[in-house]
């Protein structure tokens, strides 16, 4: 196992200062930091083997077998039942409006897809257009304010005969809550629908199986998970090789290929299939790092979800104890990412951001995309503040911001 401080050691972000303070990201919900392994491997590739596809000289065929090894570690990380269940684009939003448009294709008036409140708008807004272009219904599920967790009995209302696809996210970007995907994927296939999981706030904190899920469709973001700029969708291979995607006459007709409009983003995708790897780096010695990729990533990310339930704890006990704060979302007893959303009185979230800011702290502020969340806690007009915690974040960097949101309160 990488010790805290030699897994730190491979942020060089982190060793960048602010008003003469080591700066703590607490970003990561909105895209981590990158180690240098992925940073080396986007190198390697550009200066030693960048080319195009499919063709027969060698940095070709390198780059071709670039791209299959990625897909590959998606699939251990996804522990989908092959590489050719992995496909690529520009980020989550863009792969999830391709797949709506090919799905929607079959679907008309009467046709009606679920969605929650709970949910980032890529995990919306596509199925709103298709809604507009297909004349479907889209049903939205409630989350309870008080409780920031999604009203599964509601949900079990809304999913019907006509019901032709579930989509929610696996965790709250906003909130942290963590959905229990596997039971509403079994209510979605009861009803005859297929489900789609938005994977990009839970897959850096804690273990994605698609398999015990039952998922149909998977997306997430490299980004958020210490890797590059790209999007994953994972779709089980019936589904890819049958599904009315807009393309190219030439272009491939297999999966996952066919998918994957243009040329793609070679470096970003090798940058990506590093970041799974640093993960599977960080198995605990005896637990794992012997073992099959995918056994050393479960025993990483299991790992590192208790580490984050263990900084949540540490961080909503101290923002807790101030009077001035208001938490929202589940509490640390609750199932959780190390994600947490306050309030500071009546002070702006980008005032308190930007106060945070002049003691070295990173944090987001606004809605993050998650419209509707704050729009039903009331908070549209201030927005909220969101600390993240990541694999890096410090037991000593939390009381840092502990102890700055509380000088904002004196």
């Amino acid at each position: 196992m990488l010790a805290l401080d030699l897994r730190r050691a491979q942020f060089p972000a982190l060793a960048r200062e602010y008003n003469g303070q080591p700066v703590a990201y607490f970003d990561g919900p909105g895209g981590t930091q990158v180690p240098t392994v992925v940073s080396a491997a986007v190198t390697d590739y550009l200066l030693y083997h960048n080319a195009n596809t499919h063709w027969v000289y060698p940095t070709s065929v390198e780059t071709d077998a670039a791209i299959e090894g990625a897909r590959s570690a998606f699939a251990d990380l996804f522990h989908a039942r092959s590489a050719e269940e992995i496909v690529f684009g520009n980020n989550m939003t863009t792969v999830t409006f391709h797949l709506a448009r090919a799905l929607g294709r079959a679907w008309g008036p009467g046709d009606e897809v679920v969605v929650t409140e709970l949910d980032h708008q890529a995990n919306v807004a596509p199925w709103t257009a298709i809604a507009r272009e297909r004349g479907i219904t889209v049903r939205t599920v409630r989350f309870d304010p008080a409780t920031g967790e999604l009203d599964l009995d509601d949900l079990a209302r809304m999913v019907g005969p006509r019901t032709r696809l579930v989509a929610v996210g696996a965790a709250s970007n906003a909130l942290g809550t963590v959905n229990d995907v596997r039971t509403i994927v079994g209510l979605a296939h009861a009803a005859g629908a297929l489900a789609f999981v938005d994977a990009v706030h839970f897959t850096p904190h804690a273990v994605v199986d698609v398999q015990a899920w039952g998922a149909d469709f998977l997306a997430c973001s490299a980004y958020k998970m210490y890797g590059t700029h790209v999007g994953i969708l994972y779709g089980r291979r019936d589904l890819l090789a049958t599904l009315d995607v807009p393309k190219l006459a030439p272009a491939p007709e297999a999966p996952p290929e066919r998918l994957e409009t243009g040329t793609q983003n070679h470096e970003g995708i090798v940058g990506a299939g590093a970041a799974v790897d640093f993960l599977a780096s960080l198995a605990p010695t005896g637990k794992g790092e012997r073992g099959t990729r995918r056994e050393r990533l479960v025993a990483a990310m299991t790992m590192l979800h208790e580490e984050g339930q263990a900084l949540v704890a540490r961080l909503w006990s101290g923002l807790a104890a101030l009077p001035a704060v208001r938490l929202y979302g589940p509490g640390p007893d609750r199932p959780r990412t190390a994600t947490l959303s306050f309030s500071v009185g009546d002070m702006d979230s980008g005032d308190v951001a930007r106060r945070l800011v002049e003691r070295g702290l990173f944090l987001s502020d606004g809605d993050f995309y998650a419209s509707t969340v704050v729009e039903r806690l009331g908070m549209e007009r201030r927005g909220l503040v969101r600390a993240g915690c990541s694999c890096y974040t410090s037991v000593s960097e939390v009381d840092r911001l502990i102890h700055g949101v509380a000088a904002l309160c004196d």
